[in-house]
């Protein structure tokens, strides 16, 4: 029997051709929360698979299930699922990724009436394509206003993941929900000025897994886009905390220069490539060479090459 006076929280999984992969572990991971007082909607993506059949397996009231006359892409039909949700809060998670059966209960119990914070966040794991972990980071910003936090983000002291963040379900959907200028980092935008607006609760043990695989979004985008989209979300970031503006984007241009020149080092020809890694370099005013970012490539693989052959010995 649940508790009336307890808040509803929203669940809401968007979902494409993932039925015979992460899709039912993505949905045994909400359905098994301790914290019951749940709604689940499930948003099919037009899928050409069995997605209905798995979603109608679990036989659970509290799933509800859409499914897409097209394929909208893929943060439309997040934000779809935002639409249809009535919690006080809102949970995105993605298909292939998983919280902890006490993700939502844990975040719950830090929220002290009457405060309604613009996000909650616990740390996150990275897990690979068969649920192994790659690395796990606390949330260890605690307390930090909001410039510093995003310093911190910038230091990799924070993980900051769809999976592991709790939004104001009435302040998203009066944001417009989860946007930005070419939606690469839609929901960092999105958690940057919730957060700054309405506040935020930090939630320091690790409580979700954001999985890492071949099929991951991002890694097929073009560069250009996570460029403007990167330098959008600086402005962003900096109009957040304009009294740190000057550190935020001193901070914040080597980061996403880096960021970006992981995807330029996928260009397979060495011409495009290198034009690439000129243009990356001039959008984020010259802030970090990209010199210097094939080096520091090259000594980690001969650290990882030297790792896994002293692991093998």
């Amino acid at each position: 029997m649940v508790d009336r006076g307890v808040p509803l929280v929203s669940i809401g999984i968007p979902t494409y051709n993932r039925a015979n992969s992460y899709l039912k572990q993505a949905l045994h991971s909400a359905v098994n929360q301790t914290y019951k007082n749940i709604e689940i909607i499930v948003s099919d993506n037009c899928s050409s698979d069995d997605t209905e059949s798995v979603v109608r397996e679990f036989h659970d009231p509290r799933i509800r299930y859409y499914r897409q006359n097209k394929n909208i892409g893929a943060v439309p039909n997040c934000n779809f699922c935002l639409e249809q949700s009535q919690g006080k809060y809102f949970l995105a998670l993605y298909d292939d990724d998983l919280i902890d059966d006490d993700f939502i209960s844990t975040c719950m119990e830090t929220v002290q009436p009457p405060g309604e914070p613009g996000v909650i966040f616990t740390g996150a794991r990275e897990i690979d394509s068969e649920g192994n972990v790659l690395s796990s980071s606390h949330n260890t910003v605690s307390g930090y206003s909001t410039a510093d936090f995003i310093v911190g983000w910038f230091d990799r002291k924070v993980p900051l993941y769809l999976c592991s963040t709790l939004f104001n379900t009435k302040r998203l959907k009066e944001f417009g929900g989860f946007h930005s200028k070419t939606n690469m980092y839609e929901d960092v935008v999105a958690f940057v000025q919730l957060a700054a607006r309405y506040g935020r609760v930090d939630v320091i043990d690790v409580k979700a897994s954001f999985r890492r695989h071949d099929s991951n979004m991002g890694k097929t985008v073009p560069y250009r886009a996570w460029s403007e989209d990167a330098r959008y979300l600086l402005d962003i970031m900096c109009e957040a905390a304009p009294e740190q503006a000057a550190v935020i984007k001193q901070k914040g241009l080597p980061y996403f220069s880096s960021k970006v020149y992981r995807h330029v080092a996928r260009i397979k020809s060495p011409l495009e490539r290198f034009a690439a890694y000129l243009t990356v370099y001039r959008t984020f005013d010259c802030s970090y060479s990209p010199w210097k970012f094939i080096y520091a490539q090259n000594v980690r693989r001969v650290m990882n090459f030297v790792k896994r052959q002293r692991a093998s010995v």
